[in-house]
């Protein structure tokens, strides 16, 4: 399967700030259409039907914020997406192909629908646990090893995730509100460049060897009705040695 690449990125990432490096987002500007959406959809559909379970997951008790995210994600690509025709039934992607609302499989028709992967955290004693997610591209971790787990289990083994980054992270899902989400992003380097990538790697240099920059462009949202956390990853694969 040849390599699904942007042409570039929408942002800087060597204009970095303070881990959890998190910014102010404007919700208008929360899902992104980019230049590889066709190849990334038909990748996306292709796990969905092949590999469900390795990149979708739903605990008991999150449908009801499954359903709200769905209910949500329509209405915001009716009001912020005009490439997109939302039916009542069905949604008209901008590459053409119409996509079946599901609403007995909210995550699965999420998967289809748009580029970003999405988790969604809800609170559960002291923590944010992971309790429904379609995770069609991951960098190097597995849905299975973290779906029903708090975020300090989900971070491990991240070695800049110490207990001061942990109790950072959790005040920033527990502050978010709603109508006001926030927004960073990451920089990795891989000498592959397929999309899903479940497994764990070993830590690369900048070198050579390493060619493709993968940055995830996340954002964390907070539900008005369940008040859940969504946690959106859109994904860039990017080829350093064609960008010059």
């Amino acid at each position: 399967m040849s390599a699904i690449l942007q042409t570039g990125l929408p942002f800087d990432v060597d204009a970095r700030r303070p881990l959890p490096d998190i910014a102010p987002l404007d919700p208008a500007a929360w899902l992104h259409v980019d230049d590889a959406f066709a190849a990334q959809m038909a990748e996306r559909a292709r796990l969905l039907t092949g590999a469900r379970e390795d990149v979708l997951a739903v605990t008991a008790g999150a449908q009801s914020a499954t359903d709200e995210l769905l209910r949500y994600v329509l209405d915001w690509l009716r009001a912020h997406a005009p490439a997109y025709r939302v039916g009542a039934d069905t949604v008209l992607r901008p590459d053409g192909v119409d996509v079946l609302i599901d609403r007995a499989d909210p995550m699965g028709t999420l998967g289809l629908l748009v580029q970003e992967d999405l988790c969604l955290m809800e609170r559960r004693g002291d923590e944010h646990v992971l309790t429904a997610a379609v995770l069609c591209f991951p960098a190097s971790w597995r849905l299975a090893d973290k779906i029903g787990r708090p975020l300090t289990a989900i971070h491990v083994p991240v070695p800049e995730y110490d207990a001061g980054l942990a109790r950072r992270v959790q005040r920033l899902f527990d502050g978010v509100q709603v109508g006001r989400p926030l927004w960073r992003f990451n920089a990795l380097h891989y000498a592959d460049p397929a999309l899903h990538q479940p497994c764990s790697r070993v830590r690369p240099t900048e070198d050579a060897d390493h060619r493709y920059l993968r940055s995830e462009r996340q954002c964390v949202l907070r539900l008005p009705e369940t008040r859940a956390c969504v946690f959106s990853i859109h994904t860039y694969v990017v080829d350093r040695s064609a960008a010059g």
